[in-house]
């Protein structure tokens, strides 16, 4: 039971001081497409964190885009979410993605799966 004598509380606010429009992606109502990225990497850092960060700002750029979700501890899970297959196709031959992609098989992954779905039906609380 959660009480209300805390005039701050704020059932919306995670932990980690970010709410949770910040960590879940507000996406519209279905049909919409995922790409699920399930990653383990490599020990230590590399660049990885500095391209992580370019590549979320150019994602956010590409047309059909509509939110990312992520999450790390020994198994990375990164969700983003497409208007279209379309965008996805051309989010993956984006020219610097290419180059992230090949950098990530050399030196930032020890393995990773990528996966695709359809959004049929979606709910939130």
């Amino acid at each position: 039971m959660m009480s209300s004598d805390n005039p701050n509380h704020n059932s919306k606010t995670s932990p980690f001081g970010k709410n949770s429009e910040t960590l879940v992606a507000q996406t519209p109502a279905p049909p919409y497409y995922a790409v699920i990225f399930t990653s383990v990497r490599t020990p230590g850092d590399e660049g990885y964190g500095d391209m992580a960060d370019e590549m979320d700002k150019l994602a956010r750029q590409q047309e059909g885009f509509l939110g990312v979700e992520s999450a790390r501890n020994e198994v990375g899970i990164t969700v983003s979410y497409w208007a279209s297959v379309e965008a996805i196709k051309n989010w993956k031959a984006n020219a610097r993605h290419l180059f992230a992609q090949q950098q990530g098989r050399e030196k930032w992954y020890e393995s990773y799966k990528v996966r695709i779905c359809k959004v049929e039906h979606d709910y939130s609380f």
